[in-house]
This record gives C-alpha cells, structure tokens and sequence, in this order.
C-alpha cells in the first residue's frame, strides 16, 4: 500500500519531486567532487615527489663553489641522508629561440641542467626519469601548456639547435610560481651550451627525517657554507605545486557547503508544501486511525527515495565533469598514487549527503504530532497565527501602493516562514559575489603586494653578475634623468646574519632600500622606515618566533644591530624567508638588485621594457602586467572558471528555489486568496503582492549576502590564502561585478521563479476554498 501510495504522489507531483532530486544531486555532486579533488590533488603531489624524490633543502647559489667543502658537511652531518650539486646554466630569454619566437618577454631565468644522478629527477610525462639523448632536449611542461612549441620543434641556443623530444616535469619548478625552468640536455650539449649563459649551483640534500628539516638549516648555516641565492624547502614546494589548483578547489569547497545547506532548505520547502497540498488528507487519515508513525514511513519512504536518486544522479555527475576539473593536475603532476582513495572518498561524500538529508526530513516529519485532524479536515491548511499583524494598518499606509503594502505586510507578519527563504537568498548572494570577488582580488595588479613585490609598472632584476651595487647604481642615475620615470626605488639584497635569544646564529636575507615607494602588503604592522626598524616575512617571522614590535639582532659590518620588527608581510618569493630595512652597509656583497620604477604615462610601459633591456643587458626587464600574467595566469584562470560556475549554478538555483516557496505559499495562503478574491481583488492585484514579498524578501537577502561577503567572506578567503603564504589579504572589489551585475542577474532569477511559482494564483476559485 505504501509503494502505491508514493508513486502515485511522485506522478502527481513531478515538478516537485524533480527540483528537489536535482538540489540533492546538485549537493551531492559538489560535495563528491571536492572529495575528488582534494585527494587526487595531494595525492598526484606526493606521487610526483615521491617519483623525482623532491630534494629536502635547496640553497641555490651563484659564485664560487667549495665542493670538498660541501662534500666533508655533508658526511659528518647525522641528518643528511644524501646530497649533491646541481649545475644550472642561466641563459638570457632573449637567446632561446623555440620554434622561430624568443622568450624574451618571459619573467622566467630560463636555464639548462643535465639529468641527476642521485635525487631530483625531471620526468617525463608517463611519470618515468627522462634519459635524453644528444641533439635533444626536454622542455618544461609550462611551455607545452601555453603553445609556445612543440614535440618535434627545434630549440635554438646560439648556434646550438636542439629537437624537442618531449615535455618535462619538475617537482621542483613546475609551478608558474617557481622563478626559474629547467631544460633538460645530455651532458654533450650542456658543455656546448655553457658558453651562453652563467652558472648557478643547485646544492640540494636529502635527509633521513624531514621533522630535522628546522635543525639541518640552522646546521648549514652555522657552517658558513655558500648561500648567495634564495633557500627552498620541500614544504614550499608543495605550497608551490598546490597554490593554482587549491585555490579553484578552496572554492568549490566553499560551494559544496553552501549548496549542501541549500538542498536542505529545499527539501525542507518541498516537504512543507507537500504537507500543505495533502494537509486534508493528512487529517483524513489521522481521523481514520491512521498512526503518526505510518504517515511518517510514506513521506520518508518518498523523500529517501528521491534522495538516493538525487545522489546517484549527482555522483555520476561528478564522475563526468572530474575529467575536466583534473585535467591541469593531471597535466603538471600525473596520476594521483590512490586513485581509488579518491573514488572511495567521493561515494562516501555522496553518502554523508543522503544520510544528513533522510535524518533532516525525519525530524521535519515530526510537525505531523502537532496536526489537528478537526483543524485539517475543516480549513485544508494549517491556521498560522500570524505574529505581530496589527501593528500594520491598512488605514495607516500613505507611502506604498496597496497591494506593495498588503505584500510587504505579510513577511514582517509572518517572519518565520519567510526565514528560510531569506537564508536561501543570503547564501545565494554570498556564493555569487565571495568568488567573484576572490576572482577579482586576484587578477588585479595590487596583488602582487601579498606575494612580496612591489606594485610598479617596471622591474628590474639584477642577478648572477658581478658589481650588483654598481650596476644598479647605473640603472639609478639614468631613471633619474629620465622624464618618463615618475618614480623608482632601488632594493638590494645582502645576507646577513641574526642572532637568536638563544645564542644561534642564522642567515636571512635581508632587502635593504627605501620600502615606503613601492610598499607590499602587511599583515601586521607597517614597513620599516627608521634605520632600526626590519620587516619580516611571514615564514621568517614564525622561524625566528618574532612578532611585530620585538626587538632582533642583526650583525651588520661586525656589530652587532638592535633593530625593532615593525611588521609582518606575505612573501613567495626567494624561498619566502626575506626581511626588509632601511640601514646602509659598507658591504659591497649583494646576492640580487631589484629596481622598481612607475613610469609618467603606463601607456610607455612596452617601449621602456625594449629600451631598459637593450641599454642594461645584464638585468632581467619586466613589464609588472605581464609578470602577473605570466606568474599567476593559470591561478586566476583556475578561480575565475570556479567563480563563473559558482554563479551559474546559483542562478539556476535561484530559480528553482523561489518557484518552490511561492507554489508553498500559494498552496498554503488558498483560503487567504479565496477571501480576498471575494473581496474584489483581481488576480492581478493579488499577483502584485506576491511579487512584493519576493522582491522584499530578495532586496534583504542581498543586502545581507553583500554584507557576509565583504566581512566573512573576505575572513574565509584571506584563510585559504594564508595557508599558499600570504598572510594578509583584503578584497578588491569590483563594483560593477559585486554591485550591479551579481544583484541584477539574481534579481531576473527571483523574478523568473516568481512569476511561475505564482501563475496558480487564477486557478483558486473562490467556492472550493471558502468553506464554513
């Protein structure tokens, strides 16, 4: 009897049933592919450096070498499992030709290594150790990826022409992020090659426990072993090779939580105008000698029955669309080594949703206990006392039309039954503009500043040469001749050495210059100005235990140097261990030389590029616009398709949510419609006051939704930030997009289910809904 029963209810009520499988499987997909993702992304990580056996500790280092040096610490080191020194020849953009186009304009230090023997390994792209034969060479995956060339194009170097035989990847630079790619060529080519370009080391090791990672760097600097280059750890390789795709994954976790609510509130309205279309019935049955517990085994029976569909549709969906949402990490990192982790935790999502949902239902279900078979039977709906109504007068409206009135009077009288509706939209509009906004925030030029650079129009990198105080000195007196330089500052980059409350002394590096010209962003107090003030990144503040306003020993020209920590920045750059000061030097030692300069007219900024490039050869010239795009193209590329589904999705549901409260309230307020038909109103005017408690309803969600956005959203978004490095981080609001677009396209949606959840309205006659 049950069974006939539901499925005669589901063939009566198909447009219910079917909205409300598909926000369960829209629940169920979201949350099964956020499964997917999360563990094929960290899997596909510790698969690639598992593979390429990622080194612990890098110290990159430009200059003169002491192998035996390196050799005798690494030996008498008890935590050093295995070590060697890596050759990487730095060659000029300018002088890569890949198939006819240089990459001159490339923000990379593109360079050539030959294959490891120990550690480390390039591979290719079935996951294996590239052996490359002579005349051949392997290109970075990056360059695959943006078309720059292809299998079987030629690399030129010189007079030094190489056939591509495939597309590398490396643990260690395949990230946009990363500053630096590796060609990979046979030892024979490497030695013809070496003439173009400069060397820089790659003193890389492996130890026997990664937890002695904090030790080992304390251990090598106390040696004073070579350190003119930036330090990366295995912890920040991982950061960089999961920065692009955890950020679209952040959002569609962000998502999947919301729209998981939202399923909830639906199913909550389908199950409520459910009740309210059968509310007769129900009392029929109740009068018959029907138990509660038997009317609640129909109703769960149908909605677990619409659940599991709803989550079967939605774990296929998943299955469909993960091919796309994986392809980029497939692409960069291979294969995750569980697949079948991932496939377990995506069913088991799915799963969690269907059980929430069916537990949900059940205790929606327990209203039926306070269901009057008398009250059912005589009026076919619930008798809501409608809270606080005789506050609102229709004698006391002057402002409103009456039927706006009427409708406006309604939600503030029965606040409760509007609550979830309201919460919907509040959702609704969070999800909509939070991505958009995240979106935004990261496309925008101003970003760079939680990364650790300046925002300017120019860059100029000084590096890997000689006489780097000089040379930017140079750089310096021509800008300041030039008329088209509005401004500029110069930053240069000593190690220095720190000594800790406990007597150890560390090396950090530390950029010296005037920082109030082209300022980062700072998440706790502000850079320095005063000569004893120092700034800290984040990741040297947390090492070195410091927070803003302690004091810091620097030993600077033999002396020691109190200085006071005036803030704490985001840096992913270098390593992301850099301090920032004010004092001068009699040191002429620089390991790098940055020069950033905003120019009169940003319309200049390509020809200043050619024109700083030609003139200054040994510094690397970059335009900041392309830098963003070249550096953070595919992160934004990866949030932006996120935060565009994001809206879709939304809108849609929207749509469907709105068109299933007011056939709700339709099916509920029938005697109200009835009574006031027979009062003269016209359907129209009764039309009217629907829309009115729609747009009512709609205008309060989105002040509140804008609202959440810009506070909890921006609280949420700066913690999934902060865990890729940047530890302060404000919205970049694009009014257009967050002010008018976003309510504009929701508003139509409202207005599209309103307008069809309320077309019934005509169909209420008045005799069959007035009964004494």
């Amino acid at each position: 009897m049950f069974y006939r029963i539901i499925r005669r209810d589901i063939r009566t009520s198909k447009g219910i049933t079917l909205t409300t499988m598909l926000f369960v499987a829209a629940a169920a997909m979201l949350v099964s592919l956020s499964a997917i993702l999360v563990v094929n992304l960290s899997g596909a990580i510790d698969h690639l450096m598992t593979q390429a056996k990622t080194p612990h500790f890098l110290q990159m280092h430009s200059g003169q070498l002491d192998q035996d040096r390196l050799k005798a610490f690494a030996e008498q080191n008890n935590k050093v499992e295995e070590h060697q020194v890596l050759d990487f020849l730095n060659v000029e953009g300018a002088r890569i030709v890949m198939d006819g186009h240089t990459l001159a304009d490339s923000v990379q230090d593109n360079g050539f290594s030959t294959q490891s023997g120990k550690f480390d390994y390039l591979l290719d792209l079935d996951g294996k150790v590239i052996d490359v034969r002579g005349g051949e060479v392997y290109v970075p995956i990056s360059y695959m990826k943006d078309g720059s060339v292809k299998a079987g194009g030629t690399v030129t170097v010189g007079d030094t022409s190489l056939t591509v035989a495939g597309f590398l990847r490396d643990s260690q630079m395949n990230s946009l992020l990363a500053s630096s790619k590796r060609f990979l060529v046979s030892p024979a080519d490497y030695a013809e090659l070496a003439q173009y370009g400069t060397t820089e080391y790659l003193i890389e090791f492996r130890l026997k426990d990664l937890s002695m990672l904090g030790a080992f760097e304390t251990d090598y600097t106390a040696a004073g072993l070579e350190g003119n280059g930036p330090v990366i750890t295995y912890p920040l390789f991982r950061v960089l090779n999961a920065i692009s795709d955890g950020l679209m994954i952040a959002v569609i976790l962000l998502a999947s939580v919301l729209v998981v609510i939202i399923a909830f509130l639906c199913t909550r309205f389908t199950l409520m105008a459910t009740i309210e279309s059968d509310y007769r019935e129900i009392g029929v049955m109740k009068a018959i000698g029907l138990r509660v517990s038997d009317l609640k085994r129909i109703y769960l029976a149908k909605y677990a029955a619409i659940a599991a569909l709803g989550s079967i549709l939605g774990l296929a969906l998943s299955f469909s669309f993960r091919g796309l949402l994986l392809e980029n990490i497939r692409l960069y990192m291979g294969e995750s080594a569980h697949p079948a982790l991932a496939l377990a935790c995506g069913i088991l999502g799915v799963l969690l949703v269907f059980l929430i949902i069916v537990a949900y239902v059940n205790r929606v279900l327990k209203r039926f206990r306070k269901i009057s078979a008398v009250e059912a039977i005589r009026f076919g709906t619930s008798q809501q006392t409608r809270a606080g109504s005789g506050r609102f007068t229709l004698s006391a409206n002057r402002l409103l039309n009456t039927n706006v009135y009427l409708g406006v009077k309604d939600v503030l009288s029965r606040k409760a039954l509007y609550a979830t509706m309201l919460a919907v939209l509040v959702i609704s509009s969070f999800l909509m503009i939070v991505p958009q906004n995240l979106y935004h925030t990261i496309s925008s030029p101003s970003f760079i500043t939680y990364m650790g650079i300046g925002d300017s129009d120019l860059r100029l990198d000084i590096q890997q040469t000689d006489h780097i105080p000089e040379k930017a000195a140079d750089i310096a007196r021509v800008m300041e001749q030039d008329v088209m330089i509005f401004r500029f500052a110069v930053l240069t980059t000593q190690a220095l050495n720190v000594k800790l409350d406990n007597g150890v002394v560390e090396r950090i590096k530390v950029e010296l210059g005037d920082h109030s010209i082209f300022p980062v962003a700072y998440g706790e107090g502000h850079g320095p100005v005063a000569a004893n003030e120092i700034a800290l990144s984040a990741a040297n503040a947390k090492e070195l235990g410091k927070q803003a306003g302690d004091s810091l020993t620097l030993l600077v020209d033999g002396e020691a140097k109190e200085l006071t920590v005036s803030g704490i920045y985001s840096d992913v750059t270098n390593g992301g261990k850099t301090a920032k000061a004010t004092f001068t030097t009699t040191s002429d030692q620089a390991m790098w030389a940055v020069i950033y300069a905003e120019l009169a007219d940003s319309m200049l900024i390509s020809s200043k590029v050619s024109e700083y490039a030609e003139r200054f050869s040994y510094a690397k010239v970059s335009d900041i616009g392309e830098y963003v795009t070249q550096t953070f193209g595919s992160t934004i590329s990866s949030v932006g398709k996120a935060a565009w589904a994001a809206l879709a999705v939304m809108l849609v549901l929207n749509v469907l949510i709105t068109l299933l409260f007011m056939r709700m309230l339709v099916a509920k307020d029938r005697y109200s419609i009835a009574v006031m038909k027979s009062m003269g109103f016209r359907n129209s005017d009764l039309t009217v006051q629907y829309y009115a408690r729609s747009i009512f309803v709609l205008v309060t969600g989105m002040a509140l939704g804008i609202l959440l956005a810009n506070t909890l959203g921006q609280i949420l978004a700066g913690a999934v930030i902060s865990s890729f490095g940047a530890s302060s981080f404000k919205f970049v609001v694009n009014p257009l997009s967050a002010y008018l677009l976003c309510p504009l396209i929701m508003t139509g949606s409202v207005l599209i289910g309103t307008v069809i959840g309320t077309s019934g309205i005509g169909r209420i006659q008045i005799s069959g809904n007035i009964k004494e």
